[in-house]
């Protein structure tokens, strides 16, 4: 079962089993090199005593055994550090032998001319460490066993681990205290991102959080939080101007319905003014019809739930039929379309309602805002890569300033277009939302009083 726990005691947790973990690491590696250099020291007294017997015994030899004897038996007194020794002849009968040697346990091992042996055994319940060497002298040869005391050095190995069980619960001790403060020093940064969030809501989108001096993870968290937060606000902006302009621009032709059915109630009329209250009625709902049929694709597009049927279209067909459409249009303007396109089919990868919504938006767009008797050009043509299309007109034009936002939803030109036009700006955001999602760009170029011109590419399918 996973514990919930609070991210700062988490930390405390695993810095503690770190820094636990660390110290029981160094407290054994100090032991062990304790230990080593205990050995070393008591091997290297035990050889320096070996050393003193052997030049004892190549200096007394010529005195003979007694002689050799009494030299053992005063060098043995002289050594102060509780040092035993013990001495056999070439027959094995002892020169000289400290009494604690015969209860040696283990027994020892005799030694050997070829190196120097090295033991630990107990002599009358006390630890040594013996050095057993045979040596040549006077002659013969002499088996030889020192022997130091290694009590000392336990005691002082016990005292060391000692000390180790004691200071280790202390030191975890210290380890969690100091790292609960430092990670709540860590987390301050956390904890006013928090609390700024909070303070976050839809009236004040506009608040960001504070960006941490130094260039680590916080700040990179902060920077991305901050650009999501603007990303949101922005998106929130966009969705209430959205929101308010469908309200505005439905009030419009709802108001219009409900007038033209008062004003025809108010009082008796003639059968004639009936049909022409009804006919304003009728042209309004249709007009309410299709921007309800914009809002509801716009919105569907947002949610990523408009299905396209993706497969190979002919864009040189598609042309041909949205400029017969478009011709039946401007037919009351007096208005001409013309077409150039090549003979050859142009496959692009679409779905084809979309792809002649699109077509049919850019020629209404010309046909709007072009005077009776201008003209609108169609042109399609392709490369290795790409299919475009171009359509231009000779009407009104669009202000510079005002290019850069015509694809947006409920967007429209100067108020001298918006005057002389209906519509509620959607036209151009659902041609920008068909063209992206066919992996496409739309681009417009226009001079206000000269015409304009919407260029659109599609990427060629191999496919046909």
């Amino acid at each position: 079962m996973r514990l919930n726990l609070p991210i700062r005691l988490r930390l405390t947790l695993l810095y503690c089993l770190v820094l636990g973990l660390s110290f029981v690491a160094f407290f054994y590696i100090c032991d062990l090199g304790f230990r080593r250099s205990i050995e070393t020291t008591v091997n290297e007294a035990s050889r320096s005593n070996l050393e003193i017997v052997r030049r004892l015994l190549g200096n007394a030899a010529p005195g003979g055994e007694q002689h050799v004897q009494k030299e053992l038996k005063e060098l043995s007194e002289l050594w102060a550090n509780g040092a035993l020794l013990e001495v056999s002849d070439t027959k094995g009968a002892w020169l000289f032998q400290s009494p604690q040697f015969r209860d040696a346990v283990p027994p020892l091992a005799p030694a050997t001319a070829e190196r120097m042996l090295f033991a630990t055994t107990n002599l009358q319940a006390l630890q040594y460490r013996v050095a057993a060497e045979t040596v040549e002298a006077g002659g013969e040869r002499h088996e030889v066993r020192v022997a130091v005391p290694t009590e000392p050095f336990d005691q002082a190995l016990d005292s060391f681990r000692l000390i180790e069980k004691e200071a280790l619960p202390v030191l975890v001790l210290l380890a969690a205290l100091l790292g609960y403060w430092l990670s709540g020093k860590s987390l301050q940064p956390v904890n006013r991102i928090m609390q700024t969030a909070e303070q976050i809501g839809a009236q004040n989108l506009s608040l960001r959080l504070e960006v941490p001096p130094a260039n680590d993870e916080l700040r990179r968290l902060t920077e991305t939080l901050n650009a999501m937060l603007g990303r949101i606000e922005d998106s929130f902006r966009k969705v209430t101007q959205f929101t308010a302009d469908a309200s505005h621009d439905l009030r419009t032709p709802v108001t219009v319905i409900r007038s033209a059915a008062e004003i025809a109630l108010r009082r008796p009329r003639q059968a004639e003014e009936y049909r022409e209250a009804l006919r304003r009625i009728l042209e309004t709902s249709e007009q309410t019809t299709g921007l309800l049929e914009n809002l509801l694709e716009l919105a569907r597009s947002d949610a990523g739930v408009v299905e396209l049927e993706m497969r190979p279209v002919d864009l040189n067909q598609h042309v041909r039929q949205a400029q017969e459409q478009g011709a039946a249009l401007a037919a009351g303007k007096s208005l001409s379309i013309t077409l150039q396109a090549p003979e050859s089919p142009t496959w692009v990868r679409a779905d084809e309602v979309a792809i002649h919504r699109l077509l049919l938006i850019l020629i209404d767009n010309a046909v709007k805002y072009t005077p009776a008797g201008g003209n609108c050009e169609i042109a399609l043509w392709r490369n290795e890569r790409q299919a475009h299309i171009a359509v231009k007109d000779n009407g009104i034009g669009i202000a510079e300033e005002d290019l850069g936002a015509i694809f947006e939803r409920f967007r429209r030109a100067d108020r001298a277009r918006s005057r002389k036009t209906s519509g509620a700006g959607l036209g151009l955001a659902i041609a920008r939302w068909i063209t992206e999602t066919h992996g496409g760009t739309i681009r417009a170029e226009s001079v206000l009083g000269s015409g304009s011109v919407f260029h659109v590419s599609f990427p060629i399918s191999q496919e046909s």
